[in-house]
């Protein structure tokens, strides 16, 4: 749970029960889980909207799936190029090295 292990999250509750209390301690949780649930509400309005933008233009879901492969797709094409472009460069220098270095290594 957000990275936090057992051991700190008693002291964290240790440090907010001295802080504010038993009897503010419930009210500040009552206070938190309304917030969390105002904030997954926004979240699900938000997503709903662009869903609603998005067909209302002519995407559905499966059209902006297909979009966002075509993306991811290109994306992975070019790191493959860049990645075999640099391997290839070591490749290379690598050759390089060996021919520089093959009669100093041959001499000693």
């Amino acid at each position: 749970m957000f990275g936090i292990g057992g051991g700190e999250l008693v002291f964290i509750l240790f440090v907010v029960l001295m802080l504010f209390g038993s009897d503010k301690v419930p009210e500040i949780a009552r206070t938190m889980g309304k917030a969390m649930a105002q904030l997954k509400n926004a979240t699900n309005d938000i997503k709903s909207e662009i869903q609603k933008g998005a067909e209302a233009n002519g995407f559905d879901a499966k059209s902006l799936d297909n979009i966002t492969g075509n993306i991811n797709s290109e994306i992975e094409k070019a790191k493959t190029n860049l990645l075999g472009d640099a391997s290839t460069q070591l490749e290379k220098t690598k050759e390089e090295i060996d021919t520089i270095t093959g009669p100093i290594k041959r001499q000693i």
